[in-house]
């Protein structure tokens, strides 16, 4: 089996909602959750004129590939209604790979780990949460270590 770590991001709709059903169908088509941080809220990331994200990170278990997740991923959050009209904008679901194993990949599809972790108090907030020890495998230092370091001074509540 394959360790993944995702973060999930949601802004639209019934927010709560939309992690929770993307939580479900993630189990189903990829694998076991074997852990899941708390839900922040967190104030918009790139384009920030829109409104505050919750987000999450887990860990899976997968007999998948990397790509495989990635196909995955993306089904889900096209079932879901995800519109990809504005970069950084908006969406009801966002699914991202941000580790799979110890695995340093980089396809036209697929970089891994994903390659602004290290710059994202949203994601390092639940991702040190969840996994304070995890080691960045090109950066090699821990998710708190990261999360120490980060420049980003974006809110990130516990909710």
């Amino acid at each position: 089996m394959n360790q993944l770590i995702l973060h999930l991001g949601s802004n639209q709709g019934l927010r709560h909602h939309q992690l929770l059903r993307a939580r479900q169908l993630l189990r189903t088509r990829i694998g076991p959750e074997i852990r899941c941080s708390s839900c922040y809220e967190t104030s918009a990331w790139g384009l920030e004129d829109q409104a505050p994200f919750l987000n999450i990170a887990l860990l899976l278990d997968s007999p998948l590939s990397a790509l495989e997740v990635l196909g995955v991923c993306q089904a889900i959050e096209n079932e879901m209604g995800r519109q990809r009209s504005v970069h950084w904008g908006p969406r009801n679901i966002d699914i991202d790979i941000i580790a799979y194993n110890d695995a340093v990949i980089q396809t036209p599809r697929l970089t891994l780990p994903h390659p602004h972790l290290q710059n994202r108090r949203f994601v390092l907030v639940p991702l040190a949460e969840m996994l304070p020890n995890w080691q960045h495998p090109v950066l090699h230092k821990t998710a708190s270590e990261l999360l120490e370091e980060c420049p980003d001074e974006g809110a990130v509540v516990r909710v």
